[in-house]
């Protein structure tokens, strides 16, 4: 492996756990549980072929999975994982599985388990299995959600655990460092679950707790300024949220003025965004910064369109014309000026945006296709730069706090790229996104002032295809209806609705009925994340 590989590789930087999904809808807490330990983890595929993994993990850990062990087409782990040498953890599907690979036997429970339980322990003080549940009280509540069962473990495992539904609740091997247990650790429900997966990776697999962003950010500034060189130039779209302005200042400070940020005005924007992000990031972090003013043009050719899915594609598409075009003239200016071509481009993709393409299956068919711009790079031959690809939202604000980067921007809440056109429910014209955008800056406004703002994960305004009834004064009206939504979530895979105080949404109700020519309605959406999406289309 070059040297310019190990850069590209976090896991090369720190002591990694490995966790192998194999589709549970709970994988991505086990990552969250993980990295809360500070220790570094990876998820990958359970199909993932031991020797082709760039780096030595620590641990490995087999998730739990929606399948039956029995089922043709089940997934199946590279036997080659047990010959790593390292500490194994398999949970609930994953405890089946390493059954399955080293002689035990499984069988449809008689009854299916699922919710709480009491786990009784039963390790022995002097064996390495005592380590797991070191702390942890007998019995534990835990939580149980699977339809399969242990029926025997395999040769040399011992009973550790048990319920009184599973006798094999939780097993170890006489000598050998690997586990399985059959409840799931990751989620809340599980009382001491978080202790348990601590247990594991720092007193079993002995990884060192340095997961942190203060680390972080050395070892990134150094791993972008090998990847980029002496030499080399960058470019990248900023937005005014935190994920594209946290990037941004770690460019600026890995390789100064040879970064360049494009920020495209696409008329579907937040109100007065254009001119915050210009003052923010140009004047105040010194960011080398373009606006190009594209509103028209994209107001243009979303005239008449409905369907949501042409909306972002249109966005998508005439984003990366514009941003073709003014990269092309910043590449021009940057070689004249002797600072060589722009070969390198940014963008600021997040963990969970890597997670929901992992599938043992292949990448998902349902991630939406709105404002990645990886189109650009067969066009521009480009080498594509992610510093925040291994980071969740709350590690990438944590970064931006200690980029000193201002508090109003690390903590502003997520805007999708195709920004207000997906919040116009119908067809999107000047006159709707002005409704829109000025609804929704009441209302942000007002969960600020009600001290609400940090509270909420994500909160916006949208405008629906529908007109209702109304008397304003001594007239009928008959005018829009605008719904309000704020959520709760820690990594946006799930979210729960947000309970807004009575009092707060009057307020904001009364401001944006007044205020707003053309609504005459509010309505507030108390939908949570699955079954729906944060964002309404």
């Amino acid at each position: 492996m070059s040297p310019n590989e190990v850069a590209t590789e976090v896991a090369n930087m720190y002591d990694t756990v490995l966790i192998l999904d194999f589709g549970s809808q709970y994988s991505h807490l086990i990552t969250r549980r993980i990295r809360e330990c500070g220790v570094y983890c990876e998820l990958l595929p359970c199909t993932q072929k031991i020797a082709e993994l760039k780096f030595k993990p620590k641990g490995v850990i087999l998730s739990g999975s929606p399948y039956s062990i029995t089922d043709e087409g089940a997934p199946h782990v590279d036997p080659a994982v047990f010959e790593l040498g390292v500490p194994i953890l398999g949970i609930c599907y994953g405890l089946q599985e390493i059954a399955r690979n080293l002689g035990g036997e499984t069988s449809l429970a008689v009854k299916r388990e699922y919710g709480h339980a009491e786990l009784a322990l039963h390790p022995q003080e002097d064996h390495h299995s005592y380590k797991l549940f070191a702390d942890v009280p007998s019995p534990t509540s835990v939580w149980m959600s699977h339809g399969d069962h242990l029926e025997s473990p395999p040769k040399d495992f011992e009973v550790i655990g048990s319920t009184a539904t599973s006798e094999y609740a939780a097993v170890a091997h006489t000598t050998l460092p690997i586990y399985g247990i059959q409840f799931h650790p990751e989620v809340t429900h599980s009382a001491d679950g978080a202790l348990v997966l601590r247990n594991f990776v720092v007193g079993i697999c002995e990884c060192e707790a340095s997961w942190t962003m203060s680390s972080f950010i050395d070892k990134e500034l150094e791993r972008i300024r090998t990847l980029v060189g002496t030499e080399g130039s960058v470019i990248g779209a900023v937005s005014g949220g935190v994920d594209s302005t946290v990037a941004a200042v770690l460019m600026k400070r890995a390789i100064g003025d040879r970064f360049h940020a494009v920020l495209v005005d696409n008329g579907v924007m937040r109100l007065n965004e254009c001119a915050q992000v210009k003052k923010t990031l140009g004047e105040q972090l010194g960011i080398n910064l373009t606006v190009a003013d594209a509103s028209d043009l994209f107001l243009g050719r979303l005239k008449g369109v409905t369907d949501p899915e042409r909306k972002r594609k249109i966005i998508g598409n005439t984003f990366i014309e514009v941003f073709e075009q003014e990269a092309h003239k910043i590449d021009e200016v940057s070689r004249k000026n002797g600072l060589g071509p722009i070969d390198w481009l940014l963008q600021g993709t997040l963990y969970p945006d890597v997670i929901e393409s992992i599938s043992f299956k292949g990448p998902s068919a349902t991630i939406k296709s709105h404002h990645n711009v990886g189109g650009l790079l067969e066009d521009m031959r480009l080498k594509l730069i992610e510093p925040l690809r291994e980071l969740f939202k709350d590690e990438v604000r944590a970064l931006g706090s200690l980029l000193e980067i201002p508090d109003d921007l690390v903590w502003r809440h997520p805007f999708p790229g195709p920004g207000i056109a997906i919040r116009v429910l119908g067809e999107v014209s000047p006159s709707q996104v002005e409704i829109a955008r000025l609804a929704d800056h009441i209302y942000i406004d007002e969960i600020k002032k009600a001290g609400l703002y940090r509270q909420i994960s994500q909160a916006y305004a949208a405008l629906l295809p529908v007109r209702s009834v109304g008397v304003m004064g001594d007239q009928r009206t008959y005018e829009q209806v605008i719904a309000l939504r704020a959520v709760e979530s820690t990594d946006f895979m799930t979210a729960d609705w947000f309970a807004m105080p009575v009092d707060v949404l009057k307020r904001i109700s009364n401001r944006i009925i007044n205020e707003v020519k053309g609504v005459n309605r509010v309505l507030y959406d108390v939908s949570s994340k699955p079954p729906s999406t944060i964002e309404f289309e």
